[in-house]
C-alpha cells in the first residue's frame, strides 16, 4: 500500500504503486499513474496525465504535467512521462504534450535539477542531467548521457546528440552533435566531452575516431556534404561514426560551428 500523509489531495482515481510515499499538501489529480516505491513530497503538483515510473523522487513544488504553453493547445488528452529512478528536484515544470507527439518524455535515471523546465513534446533519453535553471522549449530531442549547465535555455525543436556536454549560462541555438563539448557564445565545437567518454568505457582507439571525424568536419575547410564523404571513404564506420554521421545528415535546424582547434 502507497503511504499517504493526511494533508494531501489525491484522487481516488489515480493509481500508486506500492510502498509510494506521498508527503504534506501534495495534490495528485485523476488521469495519474505512479510506480512503486516511489517519493512525492510535500507541496508537489502530479497533475491529469502524469505517468511516472519507478523508484522515481520528486521533490517539492514540483509540477508534473502541466498544461503545455502553446497556443495551438486546444486541450487534447496528452501525457507526460517519468522513467524510472529519475529525480526531480524543486520546482521544476514538466508540460505534458500536445497533438504533435502526444507526450512528453523524461526517461531513466535523468536528474532534473532545481527550476528546470521542460515543455511539451520534449524527448530526453536517459542518464541526462539538466542542471539548475534549464530551459527546454518544446519538441526538443536531448540524447543519452547528455548534460546541460545551469541557467541555459534550449530553442525549439533543437535536437542535442548522445555524450554531449554544453557548458552554463550558454544559449543552445543549433543541433549540439553526439560526444561534443559545447562551449562559448555562439555555442561553438569546443572538442570531444573527453571526460564524459573516458567515464562510460570509451576506448582509446574509439575516441581518436570520434575526434577524427569532428576535424574532418571542423577543420578540413570542406563544406558539410563534402566532410561527411571523406569520413565515409576514409574512416572504419564503427556504431559512433556511424551515429555521428545520422545526427548531422539528419540535422534540419544546422549543427553548431567550430569555436578553437583541437
Amino acid at each position: 500500500m502507497p503511504n499517504i500523509h493526511p494533508t494531501a489531495i489525491v484522487s481516488s482515481k489515480a493509481e500508486i504503486g506500492e510502498n509510494t510515499t506521498v508527503g504534506a499538501y501534495a495534490f495528485i489529480e485523476d488521469d495519474v499513474i505512479i510506480g512503486s516505491n516511489c517519493t512525492i513530497m510535500n507541496h508537489a503538483s502530479i497533475l491529469d496525465g502524469s505517468r511516472i515510473g519507478n523508484e522515481v523522487r520528486i521533490h517539492q513544488s514540483a509540477v508534473i504535467s502541466g498544461l503545455p504553453q502553446d497556443l495551438k493547445y486546444a486541450g487534447e488528452k496528452t501525457t507526460c512521462h517519468v522513467g524510472d529512478r529519475t529525480v526531480i528536484r524543486e520546482f521544476a515544470t514538466l508540460n505534458r504534450g500536445t497533438d504533435d507527439k502526444w507526450k512528453t518524455v523524461i526517461g531513466a535515471d535523468n536528474l532534473i535539477m532545481a527550476y528546470v523546465h521542460i515543455a511539451h513534446d520534449v524527448i530526453t533519453k536517459d542518464k541526462v542531467i539538466l542542471a539548475n535553471s534549464v530551459q527546454v522549449a518544446g519538441h526538443c530531442e536531448i540524447g543519452f548521457h547528455v548534460t546541460i549547465g545551469g541557467m541555459t535555455p534550449v530553442h525549439q525543436f533543437v535536437r542535442i546528440g548522445d555524450h554531449a556536454f554544453i557548458g552554463g549560462g550558454l544559449r543552445v541555438h543549433k543541433d549540439v552533435p553526439p560526444y561534443v563539448l559545447a562551449m562559448g557564445e555562439p555555442l561553438g565545437y569546443g572538442g570531444l566531452n573527453k571526460v564524459g567518454l573516458e567515464r562510460r568505457g570509451f576506448s582509446v582507439e574509439t575516441r581518436e575516431e570520434i575526434q577524427k571525424a569532428y576535424r574532418t568536419l571542423y577543420h578540413s575547410g570542406l563544406i558539410r556534404s563534402d566532410a561527411i564523404e571523406r569520413i565515409k571513404d576514409e574512416q572504419e564506420m564503427i556504431p559512433e561514426i556511424e551515429t555521428l554521421i545520422a545526427f548531422i545528415e539528419s540535422s534540419e535546424r544546422g549543427t553548431i560551428t567550430a569555436k578553437r582547434r583541437t
